[in-house]
């Protein structure tokens, strides 16, 4: 090795070594700036005369690929679980704690106590003023718990436009750095220090995007990297796309959203390309995880389960307390004791529907004569005034056994016995007036059993005979439970129960239900008392509670019951999930630190390596440099 070679070496040292320390110097800088991904050199030795020299070809990002890659999706999991935990608790708040003052149960419980109180003492003012100042006390906790389930769905809202927005900046920043990357003409997977800082920008960025959405991410042998959703839908390359938000102003428990745009009140996610064309994320469920996800999943979903439950709840209290059914009058009427009928006599039923209101049923049980089971049937008319809504399905009752047929009563009663005598085809015939509708058997078909027709009590109708009370009504109007283009009056019906004003006027009227109605009387108050405590009830499956075939039945106080605890439970369990999903990110967080982080300890123990390395490079520079002293004073 001559001379030269040694001299050229050892500055190919100290060139290295200053590349190196510079890295050292960058990382002990950088030690606490999230993101930063710790750097070292990329050496080659090169052939040098009888030695070799060394170069530096380029800095290498101390990245591992694969715990990125689990963070990654475990950051898109912990923001879903965190975000739908955060809404749980706030929600679990409006309902409070069991049995407090001020929960929903506290109200109810209120109610029953006052009107049990009244049972005992139908005379006494102070205990007909403690049932109205109970029932108006409820129906405002059940406003006011609506207001904050859709003060959470209006949050639901903005959030997906706030996280929309914040993923289209996101993605430009990632294409804008893709564009400016490029291959490292020395070959291999290194790259040089301005690019790697450009990476670990980048990285930040897809990483912030993967808490709003899950992603899944490719890179090429340039260090461009192509995003896509979890099912597959490109968000960036070298252009990226752009997502569309058209957020709603005013979210209320009538506003849906639905994959119809045409029947949808509420936003959508819309990817569109840079090329044309474009993709309704929303009504794909192309975003499962993530922010999008959680609020996409408690505006529609979650919080509208809440809101149904309570809007059942009012439903079910106002109709248990107004709703009257009154069974039909057998004709010929029975004898006693029984006799047997000419050959050919009529049979059926007489019902009086001249007080139906929208929503209100006619409901008959009977058997098919003409199958040879003998099936026992139930079927369900229910009284619409918009045509447009027909026909009805069989879920517009709760009742998991009957079939449900709409009578459009917008007509006349002419067209009211012709939809019933076609609806049934032969197997009965009805006729007469609204006041005395017939039914008669046709036992070569079918022979009806029962026959009867539930009727809602209005707000005015107080003293007509009729125990029964709207003790609540629909912000003014009757609450029957009808139907129209504007979808079902249960619908936020939870945010609009009121109490009677008639009653408020009068509070008498919890009482007296008749012109003749003796002091003291407690018909009245007595029904309000067993309808409230004692009555059983079934409730829609869409709820959250029971299903399709097996709703759930029980009283008011044993809905409220399971509801309430539903959501406590759903409200604990979301909380544990994401208390779960955050003890993973921490711990890929750690590993990630461990793996690609700047540990001070190594880096100082690494600088004193190249200290030393400097020196001996630099002593064999003198060396060389006292060698050529040498040669020179010789000539």
């Amino acid at each position: 090795m001559s001379l030269n070679d040694a001299l050229s070496i050892a500055m190919s040292g100290l060139r290295a070594n200053q590349a190196a320390m510079s890295l050292v110097s960058s990382n002990v800088a950088n030690a606490e700036t999230p993101g930063y991904i710790r750097k070292s050199t990329d050496q080659v030795a090169v052939n040098s005369g009888n030695g070799s020299s060394v170069r530096t070809v380029g800095v290498n990002r101390e990245l591992d690929q694969y715990i990125q890659a689990q963070l990654r999706t475990e950051t898109s999991g912990a923001g879903y679980a965190s975000l739908r935990s955060s809404f749980l608790q706030q929600m679990q708040s409006l309902y409070g704690d069991p049995g407090s003052v001020g929960s929903l149960e506290y109200s109810f419980n209120a109610l029953t106590t006052a009107v049990q109180a009244l049972s005992t003492s139908a005379d006494s003012q102070s205990a007909r003023i403690g049932v109205l100042n109970a029932a108006q006390t409820l129906a405002q906790q059940l406003n006011s718990m609506t207001q904050g389930i859709q003060s959470l769905r209006s949050t639901a809202e903005s959030g997906i436009k706030d996280s929309v927005t914040t993923a289209n900046t996101l993605m430009k920043q990632i294409a804008k750095i893709n564009n400016q990357l490029t291959a490292n003409p020395q070959g291999g997977t290194s790259t040089d220090s301005n690019t790697a800082a450009l990476l670990d920008q980048r990285d930040q960025y897809v990483t912030q995007l993967s808490q709003l959405m899950d992603i899944r991410v490719t890179t090429n042998g340039a260090n461009q990297v192509t995003i896509f959703t979890g099912s597959g839908v490109q968000l960036v390359g070298n252009e990226a796309a752009t997502l569309a938000f058209n957020a709603q102003g005013t979210v209320s428990a009538d506003t849906t959203w639905s994959a119809d745009p045409s029947k949808s009140n509420l936003g959508s996610v819309v990817i569109e390309f840079p090329n044309g064309g474009s993709i309704d994320l929303t009504a794909a469920g192309a975003i499962k995880s993530g922010t999008i996800a959680a609020y996409t999943e408690l505006r529609d979903k979650t919080l509208v389960e809440a809101q149904n439950q309570l809007d059942q709840f009012a439903a079910s209290i106002s109709s248990a307390l107004s709703d009257k059914t009154t069974a039909g009058s057998v004709f010929p009427v029975p004898t006693v004791p029984p006799t047997a009928l000419p050959a050919g006599t009529p049979t059926g039923f007489t019902l009086d529907v001249s007080q139906m209101k929208p929503g209100n049923v006619i409901h008959f049980t009977y058997t098919d004569t003409d199958t040879a089971t003998n099936t026992q049937r139930e079927i369900s008319f229910m009284r619409v005034d918009d045509p447009s809504v027909l026909p009805l399905p069989n879920t517009a009752t709760t009742n998991p056994n009957d079939t449900v047929i709409g009578l459009d009563f917008s007509s006349g009663f002419g067209s009211v016995l012709n939809q019933l005598n076609a609806a049934l085809g032969g197997q009965a015939t009805f006729s007469g007036t609204a006041g005395a509708l017939t039914v008669v058997n046709n036992p070569a078909f079918a022979n009806i059993n029962a026959a009867s027709v539930t009727v809602t009590q209005g707000p005015t109708d107080l003293s007509n005979g009729s125990p029964e009370l709207a003790l609540f009504t629909d912000n003014g109007a009757a609450y029957s439970g009808g139907i129209s283009k504007n979808g079902s009056q249960m619908a936020g019906l939870a945010g609009r129960l009121a109490i009677n004003n008639a009653v408020v006027a009068d509070p008498s009227k919890l009482v007296v239900y008749s012109g003749s109605t003796a002091a003291g009387d407690t018909t009245r108050s007595a029904l309000l008392l067993n309808q409230l405590n004692n009555a059983s009830f079934t409730y829609s499956p869409a709820t959250g509670t029971g299903s399709d075939t097996a709703p759930f039945k029980g009283t008011l106080s044993s809905y409220m019951r399971q509801f309430v605890g539903q959501q406590g439970a759903a409200a604990d369990s979301a909380k544990q999930l994401a208390d779960g999903q955050n003890v993973v990110l921490n711990t890929l967080d750690k590993k990630m630190a461990d793996a690609s982080g700047v540990n001070m300890d190594d880096e100082m123990a690494h600088l004193l390596s190249l200290q030393n390395a400097y020196s001996a490079n630099a002593r064999v520079m003198s060396t060389v440099n006292e060698l050529y002293k040498t040669l020179m004073q010789a000539f």
